[in-house]
């Protein structure tokens, strides 16, 4: 099993508790420690996740936890921008971060993990 790269949906979950999908996203992140699954997010959703720390002035404690749930920050390089672009360019609705994260995924040789049901069906359909 290769890594599992985490869209920012799943890392609003895991730092909110209140929200919709926290249970689940917990859950998910535990399996994969258990199945010592490397954990990835994309830069570009790590900063959306970070959006609403940001507006509290708590960055610090959310890349606190990341770090402490064990995610690495996947830096966007050539590669992945490029094949975001491809990707982006064959897709209308697809938005760049979410381009970045499919396309971070296939770089990274891993699977991407998302609550968007759009993105998740786009996953497994792309190529």
């Amino acid at each position: 099993m290769g890594a599992l790269i985490l869209d920012a949906s799943v890392v609003i979950g895991l730092l909110d508790r209140a929200d919709a999908h926290h249970a689940r996203a917990v859950d998910d992140v535990e399996t994969a420690d258990r199945d010592r699954r490397p954990l990835w997010v994309p830069a570009s959703a790590h900063g959306e996740a970070l959006v609403a720390f940001a507006r509290a002035d708590r960055v610090s404690d959310a890349r606190d936890a990341i770090a402490a749930m064990g995610i690495a920050v996947a830096p966007i390089t050539a590669a992945i921008a490029e094949a975001a672009a491809g990707l982006r360019a064959r897709h209308d609705a697809l938005r760049l971060p979410d381009a970045i994260a499919l396309a971070s995924a296939r770089e990274l040789d891993g699977e991407l993990l998302t609550y968007d049901d759009r993105l998740a069906k786009l996953a497994g359909d792309t190529s």
